[in-house]
């Protein structure tokens, strides 16, 4: 009698929305049980319905907020033990202005997100995953990873925290069967640019730089495929491939000024 396959467990925050509920429709698909994780539990539970029409598997809500200390713990207890085989730390947020006049608390809240919650979760579940000789995590970035932010510098650089952060264990962990991949998208038609800008004036649509602008199914599916190869830096789209190379063709400097220019254009300051 042929023994039944168990199936993979997957973990992912932010996954009531945008990359993070696309991510988990990818997982379903490919027969994984889901463990989603967000801060807005009426989304959640819609994200859990809309799965279950296409797809039969089980799914564990968890309602945490993920900027809040010690949350990677919690997670990580509410889990019950379970075996995670692929973790996804896509959940994440930014914060507009000068650095001298934005709010400090948010700025706190975000960067124990990216930088606390992503790397103590990612240790909580690494270890079971090296025990075991297989798994993948798949850490959201951003093309802002690449350069300095004006106008968001503690968004770029709590991203490129998450690029360096990946790229190192991904090489401590070769040979282990565990892999590590980091996305880093550019503009992608998501929620995120409306928390970005909250409180914030905006622009006419007009008026934006809204060139290259992905498909969220589409990054998602790039993302998903680059994690299952087991690739370490994915960054989907020729142009997006390009500006990540600009401060290797011009003055850290000039590239800067040409982040803040796109910053000032896109948000009324």
């Amino acid at each position: 009698m042929k023994k039944e396959q168990k199936s993979k467990t997957a973990l992912i925050t932010g996954a009531a929305s945008g990359l993070g509920f696309e991510l988990a429709l990818l997982l379903a698909k490919d027969d994984h049980d889901l463990i989603m994780v967000d801060v807005d539990a009426e989304k959640l539970a819609k994200a859990k319905e809309e799965i279950l029409k296409n797809k039969s598997c089980k799914i564990q809500l968890i309602n945490k907020d993920l900027s809040t200390c010690n949350v990677a713990r919690e997670i990580f207890e509410a889990v019950e033990g379970r075996s995670i085989d692929v973790l996804i730390n896509n959940a994440g947020f930014g914060v507009f202005g000068s650095f001298n006049d934005t709010d400090w608390k948010r700025e706190a809240e975000m960067l124990n997100l990216h930088v606390i919650t992503t790397t103590h979760l990612t240790k909580l579940v690494l270890k079971g995953m090296v025990a075991r000789g297989h798994g993948r995590i798949l850490n959201m970035s951003s093309l802002a990873a690449f350069q300095p932010g004006p106008l968001m510098s503690l968004y770029y650089a709590s991203k490129a925290y998450i690029l360096s952060f990946s790229e190192a264990i991904a090489n401590e962990l070769k040979g282990t069967g565990v892999t590590v991949t980091v996305l880093c998208p550019g503009q992608t038609k998501t929620c995120f640019q409306e928390v970005v800008s909250n409180g914030v004036g905006k622009t006419s649509s007009e008026n934006k730089i809204n060139f290259n602008v992905a498909c969220p199914k589409a990054v998602a599916k790039y993302g998903y495929e680059a994690m299952q190869k087991g690739k370490i830096v994915a960054i989907p789209g020729n142009i997006n491939k390009l500006l990540s190379k600009l401060p290797r063709f011009v003055s850290r400097r000039t590239a800067t000024a040409v982040i803040r220019r796109i910053q000032e254009k896109n948000r009324d300051a």
